[in-house]
């Protein structure tokens, strides 16, 4: 095997291969996919000289240990976290230097949910339907990484000019969510309409990469029928018989029988993948998305 691999030491609760996802499938019932905070992907990317279509690692609350094979430049952003390389610590948000069989330690989130690892060179992975990112609904793509998984990488490109530090949006004390009203809102009373809209939210514990959950006032329907499967897009969310919001992240269904009151503006998505369990949500209508 190429000496350009990544031995995993150390999977953690929750590491997935992304990238920018594989969008265009929906009509043959494929997510999206791809890196939960986009930003903090393409962020880790620029650091290390990849291009934005490398595939990354995307670690889950405790991070994860890497060996690489060869001398490599990774970078670590998203959810603030300790860094180490072979017991020092490391610059988080820059690009760092890795040996060959150096021990690299991403550690638990301080602040946020999702880390992200780029190797430069981008992990190299086999391609399914143009995307190497892990669908954890459908089972596209590679699986979760486990203790002594190897990854193949590319050939890295040269870096780009050194930065010390790189600004990013800190994980969201509260979680604000632009949303357009409908296409299902006629079947909620005017008071859930409202509730949804004026009152706060939590974020749940059983959230995940398919979706975000929320804990608070339950929306009462107006009616109380099936609704026939539709269409599911990102950002839609979906309220299930227990009238507590659903918001669908990237390996969201694309069907659902459930009625969506309202479609959660794409740009605010990415703060929704740092909301640790309790952060206050709050839904703002607005007229466009």
């Amino acid at each position: 095997m190429s000496d350009r691999a990544l031995f995993i030491v150390r999977a953690g609760a929750l590491t997935t291969v992304q990238d920018r996802g594989r969008p265009g499938h929906a009509h043959l019932g494929v997510p999206r996919s791809g890196a939960l905070d986009g930003p903090a992907a393409a962020l880790a990317n620029r650091l290390v000289g990849n291009s934005p279509e490398a595939a990354v690692l995307e670690t889950t609350l405790n991070g994860c240990a890497l060996r690489p094979r060869s001398t490599v430049t990774v970078a670590v952003t998203g959810a603030p976290c300790p860094v180490a390389v072979d017991g020092r610590p490391a610059s988080w948000a820059a690009p760092v230097h890795v040996p060959a069989g150096a021990l690299l330690t991403v550690g638990a989130a301080v602040s946020g949910v999702r880390s992200y690892v780029a190797v430069s060179g981008g992990v190299t992975v086999e391609p399914v339907l143009g995307s190497r990112s892990t669908d954890l609904l459908s089972g596209l793509g590679p699986p979760p990484l486990t203790d002594g998984a190897i990854l193949p990488l590319g050939s890295p490109a040269p870096l780009p000019t050194r930065v010390d530090t790189a600004p990013q949006p800190a994980p969201p004390g509260e979680l604000l969510l632009r949303v357009v009203l409908g296409p299902r809102n006629d079947w909620f009373r005017p008071e859930a309409v409202r509730d949804f809209t004026t009152r706060a939210f939590r974020v749940s514990s059983a959230s995940n990469r398919i979706g975000l959950r929320t804990e608070g006032p339950a929306l009462e329907r107006r009616l109380k029928g099936e609704l026939p499967s539709e269409g599911m897009v990102l950002g839609a969310v979906q309220v299930p018989p227990d009238g507590r919001p659903v918001v669908f992240l990237a390996d969201h269904p694309t069907t659902g029988g459930y009625p969506v009151i309202g479609v959660v503006r794409e740009p605010d998505l990415p703060a929704a993948a740092q909301a640790v369990p309790g952060t206050p949500v709050r839904f703002l209508a607005v007229r466009r998305r």
